[in-house]
């Protein structure tokens, strides 16, 4: 691909690491949690179901088709995982809510890593 950005790559990439569900997969949590309301915000301020629905909409898209709305998104949501994964609550704690809040934008930490 000619005339690439470079640093689009790189945060295509990234977030494709980070985000490894696949969009069926999101939508179907999403979907359910939603009908739960079973999930809580990793921290104040950020509504993982809202990111969620926007994750879902940037995995359907081409990378050609981003706009920097999207790449921001991108950004904050690697950002949020591994900030999230890097808080894995220690054993003997309870720890579903702290990966429902990582399925709800994308990211299954129990999933295996290909």
């Amino acid at each position: 691909m000619a005339g690439a950005d470079p640093e689009l790559e790189r945060v295509w990439q990234e977030f494709h690491r980070a985000v490894n569900m696949s969009s069926p997969q999101l939508r179907d949590w999403l979907l359910a949690e939603t009908a739960l309301n079973d999930t809580y915000d990793p921290e104040p301020g950020v509504d993982v179901m809202d990111l969620g629905n926007r994750v879902l909409q940037v995995l359907g898209k081409r990378r050609v088709d981003l706009n920097g709305a999207d790449v921001a998104l991108m950004r904050e949501v690697t950002e949020l995982i591994d900030r999230r994964l890097s808080q894995r609550p220690t054993d003997g704690v309870d720890q579903e809510p702290w990966r429902h809040s990582l399925m709800a934008v994308g990211h299954d930490p129990w999933r295996d890593v290909p």
